[in-house]
């Protein structure tokens, strides 16, 4: 007796990229390889890694390179560690920056949220790395936190010389975020939209995104999506979460998340240069 049984298969996840994980955190350091895996069962190809230190950096760096074409790092000093760019430690950041791994300056920018670093050793690190950026000839990929007036100050000083880039994490208000559009940059959404509490805002917001300007992002280990169900065992966040993400954004838009994944991968691959997979 033959079997014609037909076995339909499931169609393939839809290709995306998580432009901001802090895959070198040290909360990864137990299942790294298995965290990368995850992703990838769910379309997550390609990741950024955030530099947002010295030390940050070269772990990025160094994950990049054992995970060539998946995973890519950027090279930083973020706001809080603003202290740490001293004259020797920007040399080498400079020489981190132009590794072939590295598809990004940053993350840098302002937090006067937390104000771990003082405001003006802040400007001072902001300025250096726009001018490293802008030598280096990379985008930058940038932090503001209650900081809006100054980081715009600073990057309009600074925006004919740079290659564009992200501003990563975005949070803020409906006209923060056209002045950065204005200027040309593009927005990182993350799970902060899907916080009924504080990210509700962003979902309006979201529908006036160009296409080629909306890119997606955790920032794991951060920013668990608030509304995942059932409700994972740990708090950390990872780029798995990047399809629930895409989700949320996509029914915002009013828009497939196939429809949604096409243009931010197109976008992302456009702005940092990222192979096809």
């Amino acid at each position: 007796m033959t079997n014609n049984t037909i076995h339909a298969t499931a169609p393939a996840a839809p290709t995306l990229i998580d432009i901001g994980i802090n895959l070198g955190h040290d909360s990864y350091d137990v299942d790294r390889d298995a965290v990368i895996a995850r992703a990838a069962a769910v379309g997550v190809t390609q990741m950024m890694v955030t530099g947002a230190s010295i030390e940050g950096t070269r772990k990025a760096i160094e994950l990049a390179r054992t995970h060539p074409g998946r995973l890519f790092a950027t090279a930083g000093v973020h706001p809080h560690h603003a202290t740490e760019l001293t004259p020797e430690s920007s040399s080498e950041l400079e020489e981190l920056a132009r590794q072939p791994e590295v598809v990004a300056a940053g993350e840098c920018g302002l937090d006067y949220f937390r104000d771990f670093s003082p405001r003006p050793v802040q400007q001072k690190a902001f300025h250096q790395q726009l001018e490293l950026a802008a030598r280096v000839g990379k985008p930058v990929f940038l932090h503001e936190r209650e900081a809006h007036g100054d980081f715009l100050a600073i990057l309009k000083e600074h925006r004919a010389d740079l290659r564009g880039g992200v501003t990563h994490c975005f949070t803020g208000t409906g006209p923060e975020m056209l002045a950065y559009l204005e200027l040309g940059f593009a927005i990182g959404i993350t799970g902060w939209i899907c916080d009924e509490r504080r990210g509700a805002h962003l979902l309006p917001l979201v529908r006036e995104i160009p296409a080629d300007k909306l890119l997606l992002e955790t920032d794991g280990p951060y920013l668990l999506p608030r509304d995942l169900r059932p409700k994972p065992s740990s708090r950390r966040n990872e780029p798995k979460f990047l399809a629930h993400i895409a989700a949320v954004v996509a029914r915002a838009r009013d828009e497939s998340v196939e429809q949604l994944a096409r243009s931010s991968t197109q976008a992302t691959r456009a702005l940092f240069g990222l192979p096809s997979t």
